[in-house]
C-alpha cells in the first residue's frame, strides 16, 4: 500500500519540482508560436489550453496505461517505483523537450528535427522507423477496442467483427481528414473526462479495498511462479522487458509523433508544461492506478495471471465499479484507444507531407496522401487477424519500434541542449537508457522469449554488454553532433531565432 501510494505522490511532487527544473532548462518565452504564425484553420489553429490539454492526454495514453499495465503488473510490485521515476525523469522530459524542440521549429514534426539535429542518415531512419511505427500502431489500436467489442463488452448486442473494425476504420479517416476543430477538439474533452473520472472511481474503490486488506497490494505467489522457471532464472527479466511492455506510462517514443499536433493549438509556450510534461505525469498516475487494480485483481484470482489482458480489463471493471459505472469505463478504454488511432494517421499525414512539401489546407491534397495511407492499414488489419500469433507479432514489434523511436527523439533532444549550451544530461541519461533498452531487447528475444517476438536469441548478458556500448556510442555522437552545430552559429537552429 505505502509502495503504491508513494508512487503516486512522488509523480504529482515531481511535476512541482523537476517539472520546473526542466522549465527552467528550456525557457518558454513570449515569441510567437506556430498556431498564431501560421494559422491555417485546419492543423494550425488557437485552441483553450484546458482543451488542448485533454487532446494531448488523450493523443499520447493509448491502451499503454491499461493494457500495458496490466501486463506489466505481472513483474510485481517494483512497476509502482519504476513507473514514476521513469516518468518523471524520462517519459515527462521526453514528451517536453521534443514538444519545446518542434515549437521552436514551427511546428515541425519528428523527421524534419531529426534531419536538422542529427543529419539526412539518421533522418531517413527515423522516417521509416517512424512510419513503420504509427502504420502498426494505426492496426494495432483498430484491433484492440474491436476485439473489446466483439468479446462480450455488449453483450445484449450481437456486434460484428469486422463491422465494428470497419466503422472504427472510417472514423479515424474521418478525423484525419477534417480541422482538428471539427472533430479530435470538439469529442476529445468528453472523452478525457470520461477516462479521469473512471479511473479516479477505481482508484477510491481500491483504496477501500487494501485499506481493509493490504495484501491485495503485495506480490502473491502467483507473481514469482509466472516471472520465474522451473531452475529458478527468470524467463522475463524486467530489464529490458517491462520497459517495452508498459511504454506508455514510464517512456514512450510515440508521444513525441503527437506533440506536434496539439503544439500548433497552444496561444503561448507557457502553456507547454502542464500540456505536455503535465499530461504525461497524469499518464503516469493513470497507469498506477490501474496497474494497482491489476495487481489486486491477479491476488484474487490468480488464474487470470494466464488470460488476455483484453479479458482481464472487464474483470477489473466489473470487481471494483460494479456492472454501469464499470461499463462505462471500458467504453473509456475503447476510446482511448480509438482517440490515440485517430491522430496516429492524423500525424502519419502531417509528417508525410512536410516531408513532400504538399501543403494541407486543401482538402484534395489530404486525400491524395491518406489514400495509400488507408490501403497499407486496411491491409495489416487483414493480416493481423488471421491468427492470433500475427496480432502477437504486430503487437511486440509495434511496442519495440515505439522504444526505439523514443531512443531517436532523446537523442536528437540531447543534440539541441548541447547546442544551445543548455544542461543537456536530463536527455542524455535517458537516451542512454532507452538505446540500451531497445538493443539489448532485440539481441536477447527469440521466439519463447518476449511473448514470441523474433530478435536475435543471444545470451542475456552479451546483450546487456551490447546494450551499454550502442549506450555510449550513441551518447558520445549526440554530444560531438552538438558540438559542431554550436560552432555553425546558424541564426535559423532550432530555438535560436526569437519570432516575437
Amino acid at each position: 500500500m505505502l509502495l503504491f501510494l508513494g508512487g503516486i505522490a512522488l509523480l504529482i511532487v515531481g511535476y512541482f519540482t523537476y517539472g520546473k527544473v526542466i522549465e527552467k532548462i528550456i525557457g518558454p518565452d513570449d515569441r510567437k508560436t506556430p498556431a498564431v504564425r501560421y494559422a491555417d484553420g485546419v492543423d494550425y489553429m488557437v485552441l483553450p489550453p484546458g482543451k488542448a490539454m485533454l487532446i494531448q492526454l488523450l493523443n499520447i495514453a493509448g491502451i499503454g496505461p491499461v493494457i500495458g499495465v496490466i501486463l506489466g503488473i505481472k513483474y510485481g510490485t517494483a512497476a509502482f517505483w519504476i513507473i514514476p521515476v521513469g516518468n518523471i525523469f524520462g517519459g515527462a522530459v521526453h514528451d517536453f523537450v521534443a514538444a519545446m524542440m518542434s515549437m521552436r521549429a514551427g511546428g515541425a514534426n519528428l523527421p524534419v528535427l531529426m534531419r536538422r539535429c542529427c543529419g539526412r542518415t539518421m533522418y531517413a531512419v527515423m522516417t521509416i522507423v517512424m512510419c513503420f511505427l504509427l502504420l502498426l500502431l494505426v492496426a494495432v489500436f483498430i484491433n484492440v477496442p474491436t476485439q473489446l467489442i466483439d468479446r462480450g463488452i455488449f453483450p445484449q448486442f450481437a456486434v460484428d467483427f469486422w463491422i465494428a473494425m470497419g466503422v472504427i476504420f472510417l472514423y479515424y479517416v474521418a478525423a484525419t481528414f477534417f480541422p482538428i476543430d471539427q472533430i479530435i477538439g470538439r469529442f476529445y474533452p468528453v472523452f478525457g473526462a470520461l477516462l479521469v473520472l473512471g479511473s479516479a472511481a477505481i482508484l477510491v474503490k481500491l483504496l477501500c479495498d487494501a485499506g481493509a486488506d493490504p495484501s491485495l497490494l503485495t506480490e502473491g505467489t502467483g507473481f514469482r511462479e509466472n516471472m520465474y522457471a522451473a531452475d529458478g532464472r527468470s524467463p522475463n527479466p524486467i530489464l529490458p522487458m517491462l520497459f517495452v511492455t508498459i511504454a506508455c506510462g514510464i517512456l514512450s517514443g510515440f508521444h513525441a509523433t503527437q506533440s506536434p499536433i496539439v503544439v500548433r493549438t497552444l496561444k503561448s509556450e507557457k502553456y507547454a508544461r502542464p500540456c505536455f510534461y503535465g499530461m504525461m505525469v497524469l499518464e503516469g498516475v493513470i497507469a498506477m492506478i490501474w496497474a494497482g487494480a491489476a495487481l489486486a485483481l491477479y491476488n484474487l484470482r490468480p488464474e487470470l495471471m494466464k488470460a488476455n489482458p483484453n479479458y482481464v480489463l472487464p474483470e477489473i471493471t466489473g470487481h471494483f465499479l460494479g456492472g454501469h459505472i464499470g461499463l462505462v469505463t471500458i467504453i473509456s478504454v475503447i476510446v482511448l484507444a480509438i482517440t490515440s488511432g485517430d491522430t496516429a494517421m492524423r500525424s502519419l499525414r502531417l509528417s508525410i507531407a512536410e516531408i513532400a512539401r504538399i501543403p494541407q489546407k486543401k482538402f484534395i491534397n489530404r486525400v491524395i496522401l491518406c489514400l495509400p495511407l488507408i490501403a497499407i492499414t486496411a491491409g495489416l488489419l487483414w493480416w493481423s487477424n488471421r491468427d492470433t500469433g500475427s496480432f502477437n507479432i504486430l503487437w511486440n514489434y509495434f511496442a519495440w519500434g515505439n522504444q526505439v523511436l523514443a531512443a531517436m527523439t532523446l537523442t536528437a533532444a540531447t543534440v539541441w541542449l548541447v547546442s544551445l549550451k543548455k544542461t543537456a544530461v536530463v536527455t542524455l541519461i535517458p537516451g542512454m537508457f532507452m538505446t540500451f533498452i531497445v538493443t539489448s531487447y532485440i539481441l536477447w528475444v527469440r521466439p519463447g522469449r518476449g511473448n514470441g517476438a523474433v530478435g536475435f536469441g543471444m545470451d542475456l548478458h552479451i546483450s546487456y554488454a551490447a546494450g551499454i556500448a550502442a549506450a555510449v556510442i550513441a551518447a558520445a555522437a549526440a554530444v560531438v553532433a552538438g558540438l559542431r552545430k554550436r560552432q555553425l552559429n546558424d541564426p535559423d537552429w532550432i530555438g535560436k531565432k526569437s519570432h516575437k
